[in-house]
């Protein structure tokens, strides 16, 4: 071999060799977030995501729960309404002068001397 096909050789070896020198060497430099605080990170993320969800499912459970009573309000409403009415129409059918003329119809008469009066207590 010639000295000039030693040296075109020596230099392709060596020169891969000055291109892995080349690249600085980070020594003592810390990385901006360690491992530690990325566990720490997802762990507080996943204990905000968990309260997130307890939440709105507890919000959730309280609408229905607000839902139920205002049914049963509304339910409660028109059963007092109902009795009231009820209660209206028993008045107006048990006064003296409809039964006399229910009596009538029916073929009774009245007579004085039959008559008893009971005080309601």
């Amino acid at each position: 071999m010639s000295n000039l096909a030693r040296n075109y050789r020596e230099q392709t070896i060596q020169q891969p060799q000055r291109q892995q020198d080349a690249l600085p060497v980070r020594e003592g430099r810390r990385p901006l977030i360690t491992p530690g605080e990325k566990i720490l990170a997802a762990i507080i993320g996943v204990v905000f995501c968990f309260m997130a969800v307890n939440i709105i499912s507890t919000q959730s459970s309280i609408y229905k729960a607000n839902k139920d009573i205002q049914v049963v309000q509304s339910q409660i409403e028109k059963q007092e309404k109902a009795n009231t009415d009820l209660t209206l129409q028993i008045s107006e059918l048990s006064t003296y002068e409809r039964i006399l003329e229910k009596a009538k119809e029916l073929g009774l008469d009245l007579k004085e001397k039959n008559v008893k009066v009971v005080q309601s207590q």
